[in-house]
């Protein structure tokens, strides 16, 4: 090291300096302000806020078009941050959109394909991958997964964010809006709006304002977790994503491989580092996310050992890949394709009926392998959300509802959708001549996915095991197929469906 000695003047002015710089460093110590002190980790390194909501429609949020239902705080974050509008969950159930969302792994490749089920021994999960980084990872919320060991959170109560010095990754699993709203408030049944996707009756009108309702109390348990980081010095040196899981309960959303099941809001705020109000494009994927919180805490996605064998190209690494490139600007593309999954088994009952679909930035296609066997879950069964009956109802005399039950209970095996045109998916376009070959190279691409991921399709369907509930609900369904008889024979004499 070369030690540069300063003589004369200089020598001087430099003392001059430092004795000024002290004098009011230690004035601006003594003196109360209002400068802003943030709260650094130790290791310089950026925490990470993860919310997830449960059974959110991306559709159903201000920053995503909505006019009805009020979401200020997530608007907000909108933004201040990053918003994508090609973010896609694999699977529009719980457990297996959880688990790939903090795994980085594909259902069949995972082990965690029904509903309530798990991933493999030996999997891990972000837990592993950022704890090694020098991160305390915590959950708050809901959990739906397993084993333990392989998502050893340490859990937290609450809506409170860690004050420690360590770098934290925080999961909020919030259980809002999943079904079992609450009582409406502040949302007039009259004054919504209904999407083509349902039956447009005064039940169904109740059951959107009780979810809207709880929608609202999402946004402000959000409110509560930034307001929480802002006060612990904390914000400017957090990353916070906000995504909205799979699809509502509402039929034609969740337990589907339709966009409105699929997709899911994905807002990224990274101060500093993304450009605010900026909206992206890029088709991401669930298990892309977990590759980018390890480069975000600075390690090398390409190199982790998820503990599964079977990823692309051999190794035991993620299925997704890290769209850090793309967070920062420097990328507006990632993946060229994004795929579906879906079983009934496991899901207490409606087994077997799989599902498989793939889309590129506009169009869809969807295989229903076992299409002959009529849909039909738990929701129906138990009317759950308080108007599917009204629809069977509504269907025996009015041709729209009755073409709304169809589209759901019974589906052809092939579907082809242009969303750019058609983005509730409700013009099946894969008998179109015009659209032939696209379906036939979006068909070999989905085969080929299927195959590197070990997934036979109705094979691997009956692979599953059933739900432990399932037995209890088999009586269940034969009387409801008896009450419902006289509706379903008018809903489908009415159209010979191919």
């Amino acid at each position: 090291m070369h030690i540069v000695r300063f003589e004369g003047e200089m020598e001087r002015q430099t003392r001059h300096f430092s004795d000024t710089f002290w004098t009011a460093l230690c004035l601006l110590l003594s003196t109360p302000c209002n400068l802003k002190i943030y709260a650094l980790p130790e290791s310089g390194k950026p925490n990470i806020l993860l919310i997830l909501a449960d059974d959110l429609s991306w559709f159903d949020l201000g920053c995503y078009g909505s006019k009805d239902v009020n979401t200020p705080n997530i608007d907000k974050l909108a933004r201040e941050g990053m918003t994508f509008s090609n973010a896609y969950t694999a699977t529009a159930m719980c457990a297996p959109s959880r688990q790939q969302l903090y795994t980085g792994l594909f259902p069949v490749r995972s082990g965690a394909m029904a509903n309530h089920s798990s991933v493999k021994p030996g999997t891990k999960s972000m837990v592993h991958h950022l704890g090694e980084l020098g991160y305390q990872v915590s959950l708050s919320g809901k959990e739906h997964f397993g084993p333990p060991a392989s998502f050893p959170f340490e859990r937290r109560e609450g809506l409170t964010i860690p004050s420690g010095p360590k770098p934290f990754c925080l999961v909020h699993a919030s259980r809002k809006p999943h079904d079992g709203w609450p009582d409406a408030k502040g949302y007039d049944p009259d004054e919504i709006t209904v999407a083509p996707y349902l039956v447009d009756n005064r039940e169904t009108r109740t059951a959107l304002s009780r979810y809207f309702t709880e929608i609202t109390q999402l946004d402000q348990d959000v409110k509560t977790l930034l307001d929480d980081l802002k006060t612990k010095g904390k914000a400017e040196n957090t990353v916070v994503i906000f995504t909205s899981e799979q699809g509502s309960a509402f039929y034609g959303g969740k337990w589907t491989c339709y966009d409105r099941g699929l997709k899911t809001a994905f807002i990224v705020k990274w101060p500093g580092l993304i450009k605010r109000g900026s909206k992206s494009d890029a088709l991401i994927q669930y298990v892309d996310l977990v590759p980018t919180l390890v480069e975000i805490a600075g390690g090398n996605s390409t190199q982790v050992d998820t503990g599964r064998k079977g990823a692309p190209g051999g190794r035991n690494g993620f299925d997704g890949k890290s769209f850090l490139e793309v967070l920062r600007g420097e990328r507006r593309k990632h993946n060229s394709h994004v795929y579906g999954i879906h079983t009934m088994q496991g899901a207490w009952i409606g087994g077997p009926y799989p599902i498989r679909s793939i889309r590129d930035e506009r169009y869809k296609y969807i295989w229903n392998p076992m299409h002959e066997g009529g849909f039909v879950n738990f929701n129906n069964i138990g009317n759950r959300l308080q108007c599917w009956q009204s629809w069977l109802r509504d269907a025996k005399t009015d041709p729209e509802a009755a073409e709304i039950v169809r589209r759901w209970v019974k589906r052809p095996e092939i579907e082809f959708y242009d969303t750019e045109k058609d983005p509730y998916e409700l013009s099946n376009l894969a008998k179109d001549p015009r659209y032939a070959k696209l379906i036939i190279h979006l068909k070999k691409k989905l085969e080929s996915w299927m195959a590197q991921q070990g997934d036979l399709g109705i094979e691997t369907e009956l692979s599953n095991p059933k739900s432990s509930k399932e037995a209890q609900w088999k009586p269940r369904l034969k009387k409801y197929y008896k009450a419902n008889k006289v509706a379903y024979d008018q809903i489908f004499s009415r159209r010979n469906l191919q």
